[in-house]
């Protein structure tokens, strides 16, 4: 009965601080030191937790973080996979999309390239529960909002 009671009881929330953070790179310098420091949160707790949490990741790979610090200098934090930005990028093997999508075509994809994203975006919090036809859509959409084509084969 006392766990119930426990759960039933809110911790009251001091701030929610999203971040991007390289995988296994956290370390208490800017970005994370002064987010997290102002909020008087254990940067080394966080960032040993992060990289441990980051390792299955290649370096230097942008990871989104959501922080949320209760009032008593306690927090929790969610991490998400990278970008779909990042991922179409780096499957077509550029360093930034078109400067006018819709007129001119920075690079192509196929459309198994698209298929490996949504599936690794379909282990997401919020993208766990939608079908992976619905996934591939949306970052079908995202490809041509870059002015990066998608095509059937290579």
């Amino acid at each position: 009965m006392t766990v119930l009671k426990e759960l039933a009881v809110r911790r009251p929330v001091a701030a929610t601080i999203r971040l991007t953070v390289p995988a296994g790179a956290a370390r208490p310098a800017p970005p994370v030191g002064p987010a997290l420091g102002q909020y008087r949160l254990n940067l080394m707790a966080f960032c040993k937790d992060f990289n441990a949490r980051t390792q299955k990741y290649k370096p230097e790979t942008p990871m989104a973080v959501t922080i949320t610090a209760f009032k008593d200098n306690t927090f929790e934090f969610i991490v998400k996979s990278p970008s779909v930005t990042w991922f179409i990028k780096k499957a077509a093997g550029i360093e930034s999309g078109s400067s006018r999508p819709g007129h001119v075509v920075a690079s192509s994809i196929s459309i198994r390239h698209v298929f490996e994203i949504a599936k690794v975006k379909q282990s997401d919090p919020f993208c766990q529960f939608m079908p992976l036809e619905s996934i591939c859509k949306s970052i079908i959409g995202t490809a041509n909002a870059m002015g990066i084509q998608v095509v059937k084969d290579l």
